[in-house]
């Protein structure tokens, strides 16, 4: 008789019971997420990895969209981001009160220079978790998700596969399409965000939100649909992707050039 085979694809093992992973990079994200995961299951062990060299981000970006690209992108991360997100304080920390999700920091269980390293294949097979849940980390290679065991998920800030990448919601308005701004929460595999997916929202901006209150909008409107997620993993049901997304199409986004943002934001009012 065949083995049994999780939603990821990945021969099944007995679990630890409501054990999951939270595998993720530092940031006020992995904060909201974890808090929120803590309050569902019955163990989460946390495993956060060190934040990837930027240079070494930039060198392997620029082969792929040239360095004119690349330097518009730390233009915009260097001089436009700062100014955003102190302009966007007090909407951001409103936006968490409204959706009453805890951002209080806490101590990772362990810390690890990449979610690639060898000892993450160590824990994940020793930990047997009913569940991965990805937040911020790079992409994942293949011997770590084969070493899971279970489904591994991930929730997304873009409507997938249309807006794979970065600030899903942006593209979505740049495109003039705000009726795909939502997000995914979707099955990780080798790809980037091209996991099957499990269930998607949409929702509408406001005049007080910019690019950057776009991610938080995105991860407390995603927060109940992975909630949905890990009950039913928590409950034993098997996890079941759709065939198609909200928004046709797929395709892969950066952050924007600073020129790029300027002009967007000067003839199409999107911030």
């Amino acid at each position: 008789m065949s083995e049994p085979r999780a939603a990821s694809g990945t021969p099944q093992r007995g679990h630890a019971e409501g054990r999951v992973v939270l595998l993720a990079g530092p940031g006020e994200s992995t904060e909201v997420v974890a808090n929120f995961l803590a309050t569902r299951v019955s163990e989460l062990v946390v495993i956060m990895e060190d934040p990837p060299s930027r240079l070494r981000m930039a060198k392997r970006r620029a082969h792929k969209l040239g360095w004119l690209a690349v330097t518009g992108q730390l233009l915009f991360i260097v001089f436009a981001l700062p100014i955003l997100r102190q302009q966007a304080n007090r909407r951001v920390k409103d936006i968490l009160r409204a959706a009453s999700v805890d951002a209080t920091p806490r101590e990772p269980d362990r810390r690890v220079p990449s979610v690639n390293d060898a000892q993450v294949i160590r824990l994940l097979t020793s930990l047997r978790p009913a569940m991965v849940v990805v937040n911020g980390t790079r992409i994942i290679a293949t011997p770590v998700l084969e070493s899971a065991g279970c489904p591994i998920v991930n929730l997304h800030a873009g409507i997938t596969p249309r807006y794979r990448g970065v600030h899903g919601g942006y593209w979505a308005l740049a495109e003039r399409h705000p009726e795909w701004v939502g997000s995914t929460v979707h099955l990780v595999d080798t790809g980037i965000d091209t996991g099957g997916i499990l269930a998607q929202t949409v929702f509408e901006i406001t005049g007080e939100d910019s690019f950057a209150t776009y991610p938080t909008l995105h991860l407390v409107h995603g927060l109940l649909l992975l909630g949905e997620q890990v009950d039913k993993v928590m409950a034993g049901e098997d996890l079941e992707p759709s065939r198609s997304g909200l928004a046709p199409g797929s395709h892969l986004y950066y952050h924007p050039t600073l020129w790029g943002y300027l002009r967007r934001r000067w003839h199409h009012g999107v911030r």
